[in-house]
């Protein structure tokens, strides 16, 4: 069975590596027979050269398709020269609006609240169509959720940031705010976003959610599924 590496893009924070691997724990246990093996773009150890050594498919745990997904995961798969395939990202899909559906929950957040604004935070970039990825999330849960309202928000490069989003949700008549986290792991910029969040509620990233180590699994067999074919 062809080995899956997933590739995350690693953090100085050692609560980035923990959370990627408890992620990739239950993806185990969803699929005990498979060689599942982690790795890093940058910043932390390993690398993906480090476990990148013969035939594999090669999952980019990555919510958008912005520069890392773009350029940085098949230049690494490149230069390793194996024969990997590398998926797609993990969004967009259904399954992870309901995880941060469910870290909001988790934070005490409950629909049809028409007193509390949602901001749904991501990392931003300078790819436009991955902060619009993130924007059409937002404005579907506002559409759906009862809420006062939902704005996208970033913590670098892309607007609006944070505070800005906020202000926009007190226009709409927001008493309340709570922020929805559009990031796998802790770190950095999961950091940033909660220090700019005031007293919000601020749910927890995505982590371990069973329905993403789910989608892990289905971008690879996918993958695995086009190489039968293709063979």
């Amino acid at each position: 069975m062809i080995p899956l590496v997933a590739v995350a893009h690693g953090s100085r924070d050692p609560r980035s590596a923990a959370s990627i691997h408890g992620l990739l724990d239950v993806v185990r246990s969803l699929r005990p027979e498979l060689d599942v093996r982690g790795c890093f773009l940058d910043l932390c150890a390993p690398r993906l050269s480090d476990v990148l050594r013969g035939p594999a498919v090669v999952v980019p745990l990555l919510l958008g398709k912005a520069y890392h997904a773009r350029v940085d995961v098949p230049a690494a798969v490149a230069e390793s020269r194996v024969p990997a395939v590398v998926t797609d990202v993990l969004g967009p899909d259904p399954r992870l609006e309901s995880a941060a559906l469910r870290r909001l929950s988790e934070a005490g957040v409950s629909f049809g609240d028409r007193s509390l604004g949602v901001v749904l935070a991501g990392a931003g970039s300078s790819h436009a169509p991955a902060n619009e990825a993130v924007a059409r999330v937002a404005r579907r849960w506002a559409r759906e959720s009862g809420w006062a309202g939902v704005e996208a928000a970033f913590a670098s490069i892309a607007s609006p940031t944070v505070p800005e989003a906020v202000e926009k949700l007190r226009m709409k008549g927001a008493t309340r705010i709570a922020v929805a986290s559009w990031f796998l792991a802790p770190g950095l910029l999961p950091d940033k976003v909660a220090s700019l969040a005031g007293d919000a509620v601020v749910a927890q990233p995505l982590g371990d959610d069973v329905e993403v180590a789910q989608l892990v699994l289905d971008r690879y067999d996918f993958a695995v599924a086009r190489q039968t074919v293709a063979a």
